[in-house]
């Protein structure tokens, strides 16, 4: 059976709920770990076959300090991912096995079109340290800022895992080293 390490940055919730459910959709098939991104391993070993991480999109991309701030100020409640961000994390991140296969997804507000996307900005990053994404990034949409989900988006992020547990699953074995 494959490893996924699902790594997530959540303000308000939203984002660890389809962190959740991607993992609820993988795990027919794959071995799954669910970590905020505070808690994740800086260094992800030759173990992990699927790498998957999200965000909320904040200011057209990833968050900030500046937005995490911001973010705190639109509850009462701390929010989830309060010192470290995907940006500080994906920078210090080493992937030692160049097999390890990726995914990326965001949450972002319910609009028509709102530029930018965390997802992409993920997706670009773990690119340029040399690694294979097994599916296009992909966003989730919440009602505003604090959320909820919108309906049906939860399913959405189900399905979207049990896709990438087969598209993992049907991807060509590469050597490791």
């Amino acid at each position: 059976m494959k490893n996924a390490l699902i790594v997530y940055e959540s303000m308000f919730g939203g984002t660890r709920r389809v962190a959740e459910a991607i993992a609820d959709g993988l795990s027919p098939s794959t071995r799954c770990t669910v970590t905020e991104v505070g808690d994740a391993p800086t260094v992800v070993g030759p173990d992990v076959d699927l790498l998957v991480i999200g965000a909320p999109t904040h200011a057209f991309g990833m968050s900030t300090p500046d937005t995490r701030h911001e973010a705190q100020s639109e509850t009462s409640q701390p929010v989830i991912s309060r010192e470290l961000g995907v940006r500080e994390w994906l920078a210090a991140l080493v992937v030692l096995a160049p097999h390890t296969r990726t995914a990326a997804f965001d949450t972002r507000v319910k609009q028509r079109w709102v530029p930018g996307s965390a997802a992409h900005k993920i997706a670009r990053a773990l690119t340029h340290k040399g690694l294979s994404p097994v599916q296009e990034p992909i966003s989730f949409r919440v009602e505003g800022k604090t959320g909820p989900l919108v309906d049906g988006e939860l399913a959405r992020a189900r399905q979207w895992g049990d896709v990438l547990g087969h598209r993992l699953s049907d991807a060509p074995a590469q050597p490791i080293g």
